[in-house]
């Protein structure tokens, strides 16, 4: 399984960015669909998900209300819209797949997790 990252780039606070993922090499339908972040000199941080099984959507506190998560099974893609862009915002962005429930997910090392993108970097800079 492959999974490929883009749409980072430079914004503005305030502005928006559309990240996506897309996976080839098997279907990862039943598989819960995240991102995750690391900035210069932190750890890699859980984003947001999305349930492999129902669909239901999850975010990181600081991101909620301004990122939205989505996906399309039958293109085997998801993708993280931003919106309301801050500074802090700033980092690599990388998307990741796992077959364990979302809630799971969120508590595991990151080393744990079954796939993962190469990452896109977002620049949140005036």
């Amino acid at each position: 399984v492959q999974l490929q990252a883009s749409g980072g780039g430079l914004v503005q606070p305030g502005g928006s960015l559309r990240l996506s993922c897309a996976a080839s090499g098997y279907s990862l339908e039943n598989y819960s669909k995240c991102w995750f972040r690391q900035a210069p000199g932190k750890e890699r941080e859980w984003v947001s998900c999305i349930s492999g099984r129902d669909g239901a959507t999850y975010y990181a506190d600081s991101v909620k209300g301004r990122f939205t998560i989505s996906r399309d099974n039958a293109k085997n893609t998801w993708w993280l819209q931003q919106n309301s862009l801050k500074t802090e915002d700033t980092a690599v962005y990388y998307c990741a797949a796992d077959l364990r429930p979302v809630q799971r997910i969120i508590t595991i090392a990151t080393t744990r997790i079954d796939y993962w993108g190469q990452g896109t970097q977002v620049t949140v800079s005036s």
